[in-house]
């Protein structure tokens, strides 16, 4: 009961917003329409339930009117219940649609927030594979939960229904053993509910070892098709290694979890099939067994046997709900499982980047930026590098050295408001436009011309503009293909694209541009080239360079450097760069 309890406690908590949403109307209007028709159906059954009798028994009698007029009277009831289950199922798929677009938008916006699905990735991603959450098992949760709500609550009024109609059906034809009436009021009800439960803890006792493979055969899919986009996305690296072999094996491995727990859930499934088709076979005879006595004893004809199997097949059916939807049920817990994982992830996520101690980015009154007691660390606590109070002023040009491993460039990352790990403020000048510009930029698979302005709308700049500044960056050949759509990342080689990066930046023309190697893949002159026309086109923007080579010197007026000092790298200013030699 507490499985139980808690899973409609987190199928609550996942279900619910959305009928409290900006679209709850629509969704509460179309949930009613499906649930009445769903009642009007169960009121179907009803009726028909009662032309069964008198079919039946006009068929006995070999009555011509009344086997005519049950036809005409079958026909009416036909075509209602048509008309109920097409509009139903309409009307459902309408509801589902709606209903997932809002809760995918609602995931989508969680995840990306504030950078969440950064942080995410720090915490180690405690929901597995994001994207399966949001692409298959929203849309899972959405489709199970209305069909199983749906199939629940027809069940309930259903067994209700049919419960009056046994109890009475068991008064007219009375309990016959060995020719013997015995008074059990309502036995055939008894009967019904006797053999459900018996069915159902049977069923849960054999197949509840489902609700665990079926989850871990959603991770190994995951997992599997994941690594396969990898392979795919990093084709080059992996054909300069011949590494064709080890991903392979790699891959199979993965393969291998797939396949060795299919063959779990294979093994389980087949001892819950030969139980449960056992179990709905049986249940088509068995209110025979119960009523043919009092048949054959005459105490009810044909019509009233034929009553008797219906109603009992209805309650029956009824409390068997769990049987007749347990595969689907186990699957349902599964995606409830993994989207309430997913949830914790983001909530762990969006609590880290407020919980102290943490780095915090606030707004200032003045025009710089300013470092005061920061501590940045690791996210398994150890420290990483510090700056005590430092101050990057407007128009400045800063060159950042130190060693590798050091920590400039998770530096950057606090400066950016996406490290939380760590202490001490940052504070930027209210309104600034910062730009982050790492040394692998981003392009999404996009027109040329929306690539480069990523992450600005499609639009927002001319393309003739920005045609101009890839040209000017060096790259001529791409200037004519701005309306191209290609996957930008793995067609350009990495110099190419940082030749583009710099094209954003400039097009975007922040006020602060923060270079973590962002021309280290060029060779010196190209190097040369765009910090020109950085320094050309972008007067005003204060510039930040993480950066190596001695010649990046010319390019900025001042020097901060991370040096160890005792058990803790720190980041310190070095004064005015003096000893560059310009540039030719």
């Amino acid at each position: 009961m507490k499985g139980i309890i808690s899973t409609l406690a987190t199928v609550w908590r996942i279900a619910s917003p959305y009928f409290r949403s900006e679209d709850r109307w629509m969704g509460r209007l179309l949930l009613a329409a499906v649930i009445i028709i769903e009642l009007a159906i169960v009121g179907l059954t009803v009726l028909l339930n009662s032309w069964n009798a008198n079919f039946y028994n006009a068929l006995q009698e070999k009555n011509w009117d009344v086997f005519v007029y049950q036809l005409g009277y079958f026909s009416v009831l036909a075509a209602a219940f048509i008309l109920l289950a097409v509009y139903q199922l309409y009307l459902n798929q309408w509801l589902q649609i709606r209903w997932r677009r809002w809760l995918t938008e609602t995931y989508l916006n969680r995840w990306l927030e504030t950078s969440n699905h950064y942080r995410m990735q720090l915490l180690g991603d405690a929901a597995d594979n994001p994207d399966q959450r949001i692409a298959e098992d929203v849309n899972q949760f959405v489709s199970l939960t209305l069909t199983i709500g749906l199939q629940l609550l027809s069940a309930v009024v259903t067994l209700l229904s049919f419960m009056a109609i046994l109890w009475a059906l068991s008064a007219e034809a009375p309990f016959l053993l060995f020719g013997m009436t015995t008074s059990i009021p309502g036995y055939l009800l008894w009967a019904a509910l006797i053999y459900a439960v018996i069915g159902t803890a049977l069923t849960h006792l054999i197949g509840r070892k489902l609700i665990a493979l079926n989850f871990l055969q959603q991770r190994y899919e995951a997992d599997f098709r994941f690594n396969l986009v990898r392979v795919r996305e990093s084709g080059e690296q992996i054909a300069l290694l011949n590494g064709e072999a080890a991903e392979r094996d790699r891959l199979l491995l993965r393969f291998g979890n797939v396949i060795t727990n299919w063959y779990a859930i294979m093994s389980r499934q087949k001892k819950l099939t030969f139980f449960t088709s056992g179990y709905n076979q049986a249940a088509v005879v068995f209110p025979f067994i119960m009523g043919a006595p009092a048949y054959f004893a005459g105490a009810v004809q044909l019509g009233g046997l034929m009553q008797i199997a219906n109603a009992f097949g209805q309650v029956q059916g009824a409390l068997s709900i769990f049987v007749t939807l347990y595969t689907r049920l186990t699957d349902w817990r599964a995606v409830i499982a993994r989207l309430d994982g997913f949830d914790q992830s983001v909530t762990m996520a969006q609590t880290l980047a407020v919980t102290p101690p943490v780095v915090t980015v606030t707004p200032g009154d003045g025009a710089a930026i300013t470092l005061k007691d920061l501590a940045v660390r690791l996210p398994n606590g150890a420290p990483l590098v510090n700056a005590a109070d430092l101050t990057i002023a407007a128009g400045d040009r800063v060159l950042v050295n130190g060693p590798s491993g050091s920590g400039k460039s998770t530096l950057f990352r606090a400066m950016a408001g996406i490290w939380p790990f760590g202490a001490g403020t940052v504070t930027v000048p209210k309104g600034a436009k910062i730009m982050m510009l790492p040394q692998r930029p981003y392009f999404p698979i996009a027109p040329l011309a929306a690539a480069v302005a990523y992450p600005a709308e499609p639009g927002t700049y001319d393309s003739a503009k920005v045609a101009e500044l890839i040209a000017a960056v060096g790259l001529p050949a791409l200037a004519g293909r701005m309306e191209e759509e290609a996957h930008w990342n793995r067609m350009l080689s990495l110099g190419e694209q940082q030749r583009l990066g710099i094209a954003r930046a400039i097009l975007l023309a922040p006020d602060y541009l923060f270079l973590d190697e962002a021309t280290a893949s060029l060779d010196e002159a190209a190097e040369t080239t765009v910090y020109k026309l950085l320094e050309d086109r972008l007067p005003k923007t204060t510039l930040v360079s993480i950066g190596h080579r001695a010649t990046l010197a010319a390019f900025h007026k001042r020097r901060m450097n991370v040096a160890k000092d005792g058990e803790r790298f720190w980041l310190r200013d070095s004064g005015a760069i003096t000893d560059a030699k310009p540039n030719a």
